[in-house]
């Protein structure tokens, strides 16, 4: 550990680049897997069609070759963006097929009568979803979701694959200055370990908030 002290400048930086990675493919995991969800139940053939090939996509392509392809393969394609930001979207949009699934198994927690009490106030079927059925999702989905997001933390670390300077990338490079792997690796495995022990407390914190009493 006394190894990343002496580092301690470049291991904050790189970890405060894993938070704000986290942080961002996090919240966008979470809208574009509602997003999703909503499209997988919609009464709509063509739009569950498509979200049901979302989500097996994402869920059978390894998400290191998603960055591979992201990161080396667009830019042939013309689509040139910075490292960071392409891997935060890929990171995004690859979590958020799991959210989506999360959130799908919620969506089934939800009692049939109150979709019939919905349609009997008048509502119609996307209102249903965005006031009745989805909060509800949610609610029931929090450590699930919270399980998602641990699992994106420690999916931050394939960025330094593709060359995005985040924990695993500076911890690495600090071991090719020191060559001390155990004292080096064991200390970001623990920094990670401790992010995943946050994110559980918590996910638990509000899912005893906001769970619903049946």
């Amino acid at each position: 550990m006394n190894v990343l002290i002496d580092h301690l400048g470049d291991v904050l930086g790189a970890l405060a680049t894993t938070l704000v990675m986290f942080l961002i493919a996090g919240i966008g995991s979470i809208v574009i897997g509602v997003l999703v969800t909503v499209a997988r139940v919609s009464p709509i053939p063509l739009l569950r069609w498509v979200a049901f090939a979302y989500v097996q996509f994402f869920i059978n392509v390894p998400l290191l070759a998603l960055l591979v392809l992201a990161i080396f393969a667009l830019p042939d394609a013309g689509l040139i963006a910075p490292l960071e930001p392409t891997a935060i979207i890929v990171l995004a949009f690859y979590e958020a097929a799991y959210v989506a699934e999360a959130v799908r198994s919620g969506v089934n927690t939800v009692a049939v009568g109150q979709l019939e009490a919905s349609r009997a106030l008048g509502f119609n079927q996307m209102q249903s979803l965005r006031l009745i059925v989805v909060p509800q999702a949610l609610r029931a989905v929090v450590q699930p979701i919270g399980n998602v997001m641990i699992a994106l933390v420690m999916n931050t670390a394939l960025a330094a694959a593709v060359g995005v300077v985040e924990l695993t990338s500076e911890v690495n490079k600090i071991n090719l200055i020191e060559a001390q792997p155990i004292a080096i690796f064991a200390g970001a495995g623990i920094i990670y370990m401790a992010i995943a022990l946050v994110i559980g407390v918590a996910a638990g914190w509000v899912e005893r908030r906001v769970a619903i009493v049946r």
